[in-house]
C-alpha cells in the first residue's frame, strides 16, 4: 500500500467518526476527500470483491439494497453496503473505504451498492459489476432526468460495454422490460402473475405503447402505475415469463407473503414493498442461495432512515416516509388509506437541486384520494409549502401551512394533540426531519 492510500483511509474514517459524533451527514464528504487525495483507491478496493451487485431504479433502491445485504449475510457472506442511500460516486467510494482496513484490505466478499441512475455510467467501470437489480422505472425529477426515456438511455449507456452483467428486473414493469430487451443482458425476472391486492388504477401510466409497432398496450390487470400483466394487441411486445413469482399475499400491514413455498414475515408495510422483497428473492434464486435463511432474519429488519421510519413522541405514533415522485406518492396514499384509524398528515416539499427544482409533478399525484382516508388535519411545510397547500386546495382539502418544519411538527404534537401522524417528505427534507424526530424522541423518553 502506498502511503497516500493509508492516509486517505485514515482521513475518511476520521471524517466519518467526527460526523457521527456531531449527528451530521459525512458519508459523501469522506468519499469526496478520498477521490481528491487518492482516486486510484476506488479501483483497488472494488477489485478485491468477488461479487458486486448494483441496485438501480426510480423507487425502492434503498430498501431493496438493505434487504439484499441482510439476505446475503444470512447466507454467510461478508457484505459492504452504502446503507444510508448515498448513491452517487462519493457515497459509493466512501462505503468501500469505510469498510476497509488501514492497509487497504476490504473486509467483504460481496458489495451491494445502491447507485443513482444518472451516476451508474460514472462508476460502473470502477466497480467490476457482476449483477444489476432494476426495481422499476417511473417518471422522476423532470428537470434532472427529463422524460423516462432519458433515464433508460443513461442506464443503457452504462451497461453497453459490460455484457457479462446479469440483470434482475421487475417484469411487471413495461419500462424495465424494455430496458432488458435493449440491453441484451442475461436476466432473471420477478413479478406477480395474478391480482393480489385491490389498488387504485388511476395512477399515471408510463410506457403505454408498444416499442415496436406503437400500438397501445393492453393490460389484463394492473398492480399499480404501469405495473401489471401487459401485452401488445399485435403480439409484438408481451410480458416476460416470471422466474420468481408471488405465491400468496396474506397481509400488507405488516407484510406476510410466500415465495417458492417460503413464508416471509416482514416488519415493513405497503403493497409496493412486496416488490422490493421479491427483487432480493430473485437474486438469491439466481445464485442458488437460501430463501429460508432470508425469511428467518427478516423479522428483525430495520429500514433505512425515512423509509417507514417510526417514532413515538408525546403519545403520538409518527411514521416518516420518503415520497418524491407521483408513483411513490400514490403508494404512500395507499398506505394511509389502508390505515383505518384517525390520523393527521404533514407533507414536506423542498425544491433544492437534489429534489428537482420543478415541482409540477405534484399535479400528477392523486391527492383527491386523501378525502377518503380518515385524516383529521393536513399540514404542509418545506420550501414549497404554499405550492403544496394550493395543490390540496384544488381537491377541496384545507391545510395549515408552515414555512418551518419544526413549527409544523410542534403544532401537530402540542396544538392538535395528534396521536398518529404521517410525515411524507421529499429528498432534502428527509435527513433533517429524521434527525429532528430522533432528537425529540430522545428528549421525550
Amino acid at each position: 500500500m502506498r502511503l497516500r492510500s493509508v492516509f486517505s483511509i485514515a482521513m475518511a474514517k476520521a471524517i466519518a467518526f467526527a460526523c457521527r459524533l456531531l449527528h451530521k451527514q459525512g458519508v459523501t464528504l469522506a468519499g469526496a476527500m478520498v477521490m481528491k487525495v487518492d482516486p486510484g483507491l476506488f479501483d483497488h478496493l472494488s477489485a478485491q470483491l468477488k461479487r458486486t451487485i448494483v441496485v438501480c431504479g426510480t423507487n425502492g433502491k434503498t430498501t431493496t439494497n438493505n434487504l439484499m445485504a441482510m439476505a446475503l449475510r444470512a447466507n454467510g457472506h461478508q457484505v459492504v453496503i452504502n446503507a444510508t442511500g448515498s448513491n452517487m460516486k462519493n457515497g459509493i467510494v466512501s462505503a468501500l473505504v469505510l469498510n476497509s482496513k488501514w492497509n487497504g484490505q476490504i473486509q467483504a466478499d460481496t458489495a451491494t451498492l445502491e447507485v443513482d441512475e444518472a451516476s451508474l455510467r460514472h462508476v460502473i467501470d470502477h466497480l467490476h459489476v457482476t449483477d444489476m437489480v432494476l426495481t422499476n422505472l417511473f417518471r422522476d425529477q423532470l428537470d434532472r432526468f427529463g422524460e423516462i426515456d432519458i433515464t433508460m438511455d443513461l442506464l443503457l449507456q452504462a451497461v453497453q460495454n459490460h455484457p457479462d452483467i446479469h440483470l434482475i428486473f421487475n417484469s411487471d414493469d413495461v419500462l424495465s422490460t424494455q430496458f432488458a430487451l435493449k440491453s441484451k443482458l442475461s436476466y432473471t425476472t420477478f413479478g406477480i402473475s395474478k391480482p393480489m391486492h385491490d389498488t387504485n388504477n388511476a395512477d399515471m401510466k408510463e410506457g403505454q405503447f408498444c416499442p415496436y409497432c406503437h400500438a397501445k398496450l393492453e393490460y389484463d390487470f394492473y398492480h399499480y402505475a404501469q405495473l401489471g400483466q401487459f401485452h401488445c394487441p399485435n403480439g409484438d411486445f408481451n410480458h416476460f415469463h416470471i422466474d420468481v413469482d408471488l405465491g400468496s399475499l396474506d397481509s400488507i400491514d405488516p407484510l406476510v407473503f410466500t415465495i417458492n413455498d417460503v413464508t416471509f414475515h416482514s416488519p415493513l408495510k405497503g403493497f409496493y414493498n412486496v416488490y422490493n422483497h421479491m427483487a432480493v428473492c430473485a437474486l438469491l434464486t439466481h445464485y442458488g442461495e437460501s430463501l429460508s435463511k432470508f425469511a428467518d432474519e427478516l423479522p428483525s429488519f430495520q429500514g433505512g432512515f425515512g423509509r417507514l421510519e417510526t417514532f413515538h413522541i408525546h403519545g403520538c405514533d409518527i411514521l416518516l416516509n420518503l415520497a418524491k415522485n407521483p408513483a411513490g406518492f400514490n403508494q404512500n396514499i395507499d398506505l394511509i388509506a389502508n390505515d383505518g384509524s384517525t390520523k393527521d398528515v404533514l407533507i414536506v416539499i423542498n425544491d433544492n437541486e437534489q429534489d428537482g427544482i420543478d415541482v409540477s409533478w405534484l399535479w400528477d399525484v392523486d391527492f383527491d384520494r386523501l378525502n377518503q382516508c380518515n385524516v383529521s388535519h393536513y399540514l404542509t411545510a418545506g420550501k414549497r409549502y404554499m405550492d403544496m397547500a394550493l395543490r390540496l386546495k384544488y381537491v377541496d382539502i384545507p391545510s395549515t401551512p408552515f414555512d418551518d418544519i419544526h413549527q409544523a411538527i410542534s403544532y401537530a404534537l402540542h396544538d392538535l394533540g395528534s396521536t398518529k401522524l404521517y410525515i411524507l417528505v421529499n429528498y432534502t427534507a428527509l435527513y433533517p426531519t429524521s434527525q429532528y424526530l430522533h432528537e425529540l424522541e430522545r428528549k421525550s423518553a
